[in-house]
């Protein structure tokens, strides 16, 4: 019982010059992170690094500057900021890379916080909503402090730790962040027709969160014999799993289980996930492997981006050179479904931003990042259909690609390309 200490009391093994690690998404430590801010003026030059996290970041405040920095696998709102304020950093890594960089001790990590379920009757917790890097954190990390939270639902897979891996617990009863599932539009819903229109019965999916994953889930419903190995999933797939289309019968990585690193959603989905035993959440460099990916039949990648050009490719991480987010896995299961037998590789985005702006461009704004190259890309489809660029060549490419940008750009958008080859 003497591992039971405050927020406050645990906080204190942080030194400065230190690197922590905090657990990602809707498990990310808030408590924790709250109080290790509280303590900023008794600290220099410590790294909060992590991926993308729900909540609030005070220790990213651009003020506190002098005594932490925030290094972003991937960027989220509440951390965005500090790139340009000077407090933050991004290093781009593949989801797949991540646990490899602290167990290489590429970056040696000093203390990690994470976020549990309490423990069982022998002794162990769970990581819940969230394994991605933590379980190689915790393993490499000199002292592990844990937020330890009734609220937090119980998974099975790699985020089961013992008592005895964790130095100090600290007890909360808090909500896990989490999202309610939005109405789509009636141009993400046409996206979503068009990307479920590719998936064959017994195909193995990969989707992510938002209005078009769920559109196209919603378009599922007739489907027989679907699996999921995918980075997270989210609300769309209960109703689908419940009702025997997503049985996973048929994958070829961990058959008759769903498999995931981490999720967010909302209660119900979390109390879907608790003690379920067809859901299995493991690290991402075995989940996001991708000659574990390529060996499920017919796997179909969906991801989105931020902007697409006319040969193919893919932007989304980036705005121009303003970071907004992160490598994460799209290249994991991009040529991980490439490599699939039956496989398909789907890039889907609506064909302008809410400013009207064309997604579907003749190049890349400069300083744009390329996630996925044309060389890696299959289908890229949005409101206005399907270009499949799958051994295209780049003149057929971009007409393709022409014919899926919005109607009010597309004469625009060719003749930009071509004058610039002139």
């Amino acid at each position: 019982m003497s591992k039971y200490v405050s927020a406050a009391e645990a906080v204190k093994m942080v030194k400065s010059d230190n690197r922590v690690y905090v657990q990602a998404a809707a498990a990310a430590p808030t408590i924790l992170t709250k109080a290790l801010t509280d303590r900023a003026s008794e600290l220099r030059n410590v790294e909060v690094c992590h991926l993308h996290t729900e909540g609030p970041a005070p220790y990213a405040n651009p003020d506190l500057a002098e005594s932490f920095h925030v290094n972003s696998f991937f960027l989220g709102a509440n951390v965005r900021h500090t790139l340009a304020a000077g407090n933050g950093s991004y290093t781009p890594v593949f989801l797949s890379e991540l646990p490899h960089l602290f167990r290489k001790n590429v970056l040696p990590i000093d203390v990690a916080f994470i976020h549990v379920s309490p423990p069982d009757s022998h002794g162990y917790c769970s990581l819940g909503v969230s394994v991605e890097a933590t379980v190689a954190a915790i393993q490499k990390a000199k002292i592990v402090i844990a937020q330890v939270n009734p609220q937090m639902p119980r998974t099975f897979g790699d985020g089961i730790i013992h008592i005895k891996e964790i130095d100090f617990l600290v007890e909360v009863n808090v909500p896990i962040y989490g999202h309610e599932p939005c109405a789509f539009s009636n141009e993400e819903e046409k996206i979503g027709a068009y990307v479920a229109s590719l998936i064959e019965d017994r195909s193995t999916l990969q989707m992510g969160i938002g209005s078009i994953p769920n559109a196209a889930l919603s378009n599922l419903k007739n489907h027989k014999d679907l699996g999921l190995h995918t980075e997270m999933f989210s609300d769309g797939v209960i109703d689908l799993i419940e009702k025997g289309v997503i049985n996973c019968k048929y994958k070829g990585t961990l058959r008759g289980r769903v498999l995931a690193t981490f999720l967010i959603g909302s209660k119900r989905l979390y109390d879907f996930v608790n003690d379920n035993p067809f859901i299995e959440m493991k690290e991402s460099s075995m989940v996001n492997d991708t000659a574990r990916i390529r060996k499920n039949p017919k796997m179909v990648a969906i991801n989105s981006a931020i902007e697409v050009d006319v040969t193919g490719q893919v932007c989304a991480d980036s705005i121009g050179a303003h970071m907004y987010s992160g490598v994460g896995g799209q290249m994991d299961f991009i040529r991980g479904a490439s490599l699939s037998e039956g496989g398909k590789a789907i890039i889907a985005l609506p064909s302008i931003t809410k400013n009207g702006e064309s997604r579907i461009v003749p190049f890349l704004k400069q300083g744009a990042g390329v996630v996925s190259t044309r060389s890696h890309v299959q289908y890229i489809i949005t409101e206005n259909g399907i270009a499949n660029l799958y051994g295209k060549t780049l003149r057929q490419r971009v007409t393709e690609m022409v014919k899926i940008a919005h109607p009010s750009h597309q004469e625009s958008i060719e003749r930009a390309y071509y004058d610039m080859l002139r």
